[in-house]
């Protein structure tokens, strides 16, 4: 199993852009599906998550302005970002929570992580 994060890049504040987290591989269910972020210097902080149901939560400094989705159909998660600010500037890094088979507990992956960077 493989997570791909990408979307990432270059844009002024006030700015939009979509993240997008695709897991491939063996897959038999992708359980609750996380976004976090890591600034330079400091620690990963987490910035949405969803279930497979689609139940969301957001970190209070993205609230209003990010919004976390998935497509179970293809193995895909999003993260649709508005209003950018310099300080959302960060690494954006994809888990999910995914079984390969029915029987087993869900294993942890992580996505290699996209720059998003917010020019003001």
């Amino acid at each position: 199993v493989q997570l791909q994060a990408y979307g990432g890049g270059l844009v002024q504040a006030g700015g939009s852009l979509r993240l997008s987290c695709a897991a491939s591989g063996s897959i038999f269910s992708i359980n609750t599906l996380h976004w976090y972020r890591q600034a330079p210097g400091k620690q990963r902080e987490l910035v949405a998550s969803i279930t497979n149901g689609g139940s969301a939560n957001y970190a209070d400094f993205v609230k209003g302005r990010f919004t976390i989705s998935r497509d179970n159909a293809k193995n895909t998660g999003y993260l649709q970002m508005n209003s950018l600010r310099p300080e959302d500037t960060a690494v954006y890094y994809c888990n999910a929570y995914i079984k390969e088979y029915s029987y087993e507990l869900p294993s942890s992956y992580w996505g290699q992580g996209t720059q998003v960077t917010v020019s003001s």
